[in-house]
C-alpha cells in the first residue's frame, strides 16, 4: 500500500509523483526519466535537423 508524503506526493499541476524511497522500494529502473530516481537514469534526447 502507497503512503501519501513517503511513497508519493502531488506536485503544483496535481499530479502524482513518485518518491526516491518508492522507487527503492520497488527495486529497478523503469527508464522513464522519473523526476526522483535513484539510479539516475538520464536517457539524452537526440534532435535531428532537417537539412534544406
Amino acid at each position: 500500500m502507497l503512503k501519501e508524503g513517503t511513497d508519493y506526493y502531488f506536485n503544483t499541476d496535481g499530479l502524482m509523483v513518485f518518491t526516491k524511497e518508492y522507487h527503492q522500494k520497488r527495486g529497478y529502473c523503469c527508464k522513464n526519466q522519473c523526476l526522483h530516481c535513484p539510479w539516475n537514469y538520464r536517457a539524452k534526447k537526440q534532435y535531428t535537423q532537417i537539412k534544406k
